[in-house]
């Protein structure tokens, strides 16, 4: 099995449960940075729009994860594992209303790791296959 890319902790799957049943069917989006920091952005399905610029990583939890393809750039040799924490976050992301925030928990993969790692897709090919 490759290594997966992206991960989540048990806390954030119990978080990604009850959003998931108040607002169906989730995805996330890591956010670049500016106004919310770095952080993973949960939205319902098909709220943040994907595009050319985009790139799917995998998904925790049933859920899709992407990231835009400059910042993948640089984070291609990291696995990202999504936890939550108490506190409000700076953003517009589903668990703000819960008094939690996600946030990531990277990690440098190892040499054995990177020979076989899960693949990506630029989002307009993620988008085909949808379709």
């Amino acid at each position: 099995m490759p290594t997966p890319r992206v991960l989540a902790t048990p806390a954030a799957e119990a978080t990604i449960d009850l959003l998931r049943d108040e607002n169906g069917p989730l995805m996330f989006h890591q956010s670049g940075g500016c106004c919310d920091g770095s952080s993973p952005m949960c939205f319902a399905k098909g709220e943040f729009r994907i595009g050319g610029n985009d790139v799917w990583l995998g998904q925790i939890h049933g859920c899709d994860f992407f990231m835009s393809t400059s910042q993948f750039e640089y984070w291609q040799h990291t696995q990202l594992t999504v936890d939550v924490t108490k506190g409000r976050g700076a953003s517009f992301s589903l668990e703000i209303p819960l008094g939690v925030r996600f946030l990531i928990r990277s990690r440098l993969f190892t040499e054995a790791e990177s020979k076989d790692m899960a693949p990506v897709m630029q989002g307009e090919e993620y988008l085909e296959q949808q379709a």
